[in-house]
């Protein structure tokens, strides 16, 4: 098979990675939409106003006094553990009921309504609002997560950028690998069959 035969058939393997890369390419040089779809949620804290006293142990590296919407929270780093403890007790600080956590974060949605609308469901730690964007809450860290339908798109549009075409880890790796392959050896024919024409 001449050089020609084997550059056109690696091209025409290639049709669909490199469609698939040149629109995905466009849009992550643009990034419509990543501001919302990547928004780094946060509760929303208050000003201590009272005076707590705090008896600190040997063996925490890092304390943190916060105060949200449902009172103070202790967050507390020891051997490289975070605890969420009460500041009077320091005893764990067991999660919020469907109540508190309701209150919380819509306290922390408050900022943006037009992305999150209002909770409609509550499932443990999760979320979800009327315009679709699903949030957790890490009790322990006190932080919060969201992903919407944008969230989704995009991390779908990184997975056909990236030949992750499967749900298996092995098979995306050998298609990449195969992809970055066909690339290399199409752009080497292309090369010989450039300083060929003009021989």
């Amino acid at each position: 098979m001449t050089s020609r035969k084997i550059h056109r058939l690696i091209g025409l393997i290639l049709i669909l990675p490199m469609f698939g890369w040149t629109i995905t390419g466009v849009i992550f040089f643009i990034k419509p939409g990543y501001k919302g779809a990547y928004e780094q949620l946060s509760l929303k804290t208050y000003p201590l106003e009272t005076q707590l006293l705090v008896d600190p142990q040997e063996n925490w590296s890092e304390v943190k006094l916060i105060k949200t919407i449902l009172g103070h929270h202790l967050l507390v780093k020891s051997q490289g553990k975070t605890e969420h403890l009460d500041p009077i007790t320091l005893q764990d600080k067991g999660l919020p009921t469907k109540l508190e956590y309701k209150r919380l974060i819509d306290d922390a949605l408050s900022e943006n309504k037009e992305r999150y609308g209002d909770i409609i469901s509550i499932d443990g730690t999760n979320a979800k609002t009327s315009t679709g964007v699903e949030i957790n809450l890490d009790w322990v860290s006190l932080r919060l997560s969201q992903k919407g339908d944008d969230t989704k798109l995009i991390n779908r549009l990184y997975k056909i950028h990236y030949l992750q075409w499967t749900p298996f880890k092995n098979v995306n790796l050998v298609f990449g690998v195969l992809g970055l392959l066909l690339l290399a050896t199409l752009t080497t024919f292309g090369i010989r069959l450039y300083i060929k024409n003009r021989e």
